[in-house]
């Protein structure tokens, strides 16, 4: 496995035209990509076993008037044959690296009750999970 952990920008957004199952949600769309990476406060690590998207993770950087920025990710996801590899572990600690460049003095991220393996993945680091209480609005 020749694994490389590439942060994507809006230059090589053309990277994401092999991508491997199970790595996003649905079907990515590249207009889509495009303007999301075209924000400056959105940063994107993929993971590539040679031109394979076999991983990827998102993050936005929160903006507040009262108090520091904090990183936000979104998502992590790794194709199934290529989990239990320590990718998604590299994917974070890459957006944890670009979020402190960036000035964020946290860090916070979301999964549900249901998803051990995600939060085996996050307990690694050495957290523990805060009971939250979320609502999801249809807009």
């Amino acid at each position: 496995m020749t694994l490389q952990i590439i942060r994507l920008t809006a230059a090589d957004a053309d990277l994401m035209t092999n991508v491997a199952e199970d790595v996003f949600d649905t079907e990515v769309v590249p207009s889509r990509l495009r303007a999301y990476l075209a924000e400056p406060v959105n940063l994107m690590i993929i993971a590539m076993d040679g031109d394979l998207v076999v991983g990827q993770a998102a993050a936005v950087i929160h903006k507040h008037p009262d108090k520091p920025d904090e990183l936000y990710i979104d998502e992590v996801g790794v194709s199934p044959d290529w989990r239990r590899q320590g990718i998604a572990r590299r994917m974070m600690q890459a957006l944890f690296a670009l979020g402190a460049e960036r000035g964020c003095q946290a860090c916070w991220l979301a999964t549900e009750v249901a998803n051990r393996p995600a939060r085996r993945l996050y307990q690694s680091f050495g957290q523990a999970g805060v009971k939250i209480v979320m609502f999801d609005f249809d807009l």
